[in-house]
């Protein structure tokens, strides 16, 4: 009797291990979270921007573009803030009106992540193979410019059932590229304001970390780390995070490890601002800077991996909210 109580406990005991074990397995090797993203409509978002034309800075297309994207953010509940200023005209003559725009979910909260892209395009293809198009040619910017602006719009149907203690901005840059002769004219406008007006008159919030999405639409994606973003010690962190979450999830188009260095808006927010952030581009693009960067070069599965990675990882920065902040510079 003693010998069969002691066979069936083992019995039991090991029908429960097993459990355990299935459960576990699983809870490991099962799929990743479904992606809350919808890449039809960042898409069809993304053609809508492109179907304005050209956007460069101060063009009536950039203007038209601005109260799009207004009307768009604060239908979701963004607050919408424009931070206005003016540049010098490469081509001479008055200078070109610019604005930023900022879209702030949350607000109450104190502590914050910004999600930066540039929604100015270029004035011309200059890099197009036809010289006659270099000079005379459209730039719709479709991957660069756009990309990143639809991707933001997509995220903020979910921004604002973003529970947890950190906040999330966006920030819309203009004067990106305001660029006529490569070797003359600054770029970085936008961001450069921003950074300095983030110095000269700081705000209550603070942020934790910066994020820039730039051409992100490539329907052949592939995501090497920034040279400059994975080399600081401030955001090495960060871009490891991220490149993290995009394995976790399967997203093989994040290739863990350095290939460009790149002059980007996350230059001005980290030397600047402070602000450790890092550039998330794709720049092994054919069609850079090419009338070839229409929608017909980007990606609906290429604008939700990159979101949804993106959204992912906000969900985990939530967590760690009460934690000391990240030291900027550096």
């Amino acid at each position: 009797m003693k010998l069969f109580t002691t066979d069936r406990w083992m019995l039991v005991r090991f029908a429960a291990f097993s459990f355990v074990m299935v459960w576990s397995s699983a809870a490991c090797f099962g799929q990743p979270p479904k992606n809350p993203l919808d890449g039809m409509r960042a898409f069809r978002y993304l053609e809508q921007l492109c179907a304005l034309g050209p956007r460069p800075s101060g063009s009536a297309a950039m203007q038209k573009q601005q109260e799009l994207l207004r009307e768009h953010f604060e239908k979701l509940g963004g607050k919408v803030t424009m931070q206005k200023f003016r540049a010098a005209n490469p081509l001479g003559g008055e200078r070109v009106p610019m604005a930023n725009m900022i879209v702030e979910w949350h607000p109450d909260r104190k502590e914050r992540i910004l999600l930066c892209a540039h929604y100015d395009t270029r004035p011309l293809p200059d890099r197009d193979p036809n010289p006659v198009q270099q000079r005379f040619g459209k730039f719709i910017g479709a991957n660069d410019g756009g990309s990143g602006t639809a991707l933001l719009m997509e995220l903020a149907h979910l921004m604002p059932k973003l529970e947890g203690p950190v906040g999330v901005d966006f920030l819309l840059v203009d004067g990106e590229e305001l660029v006529y002769e490569e070797k003359r004219d600054p770029y970085l406008l936008g961001s450069t304001w921003f950074a300095e007006q983030y110095i000269r008159q700081p705000p209550e919030h603070k942020y934790r970390w910066g994020v820039v999405l730039d051409m992100v639409g490539d329907e052949s994606l592939q995501l090497y780390q920034e040279r400059n973003s994975v080399t600081w010690r401030d955001t090495r962190p960060l871009v490891k995070e991220i490149w993290a979450t995009a394995a976790r999830l399967g997203v093989d188009e994040f290739i863990p490890r350095a290939r460009y260095e790149v002059k980007d808006d996350h230059l001005p927010l980290r030397n600047t601002a402070k602000i450790p952030t890092c550039d998330i581009i794709d720049f092994d693009y054919p069609a850079w800077h090419t009338t070839m960067d229409t929608p017909q070069r980007c990606s609906p599965t290429s604008l939700a991996k990159v979101g949804w990675v993106v959204y992912e990882w906000l969900k985990g920065q939530q967590a760690e909210g009460a934690k000391p902040q990240a030291a900027g510079g550096g």
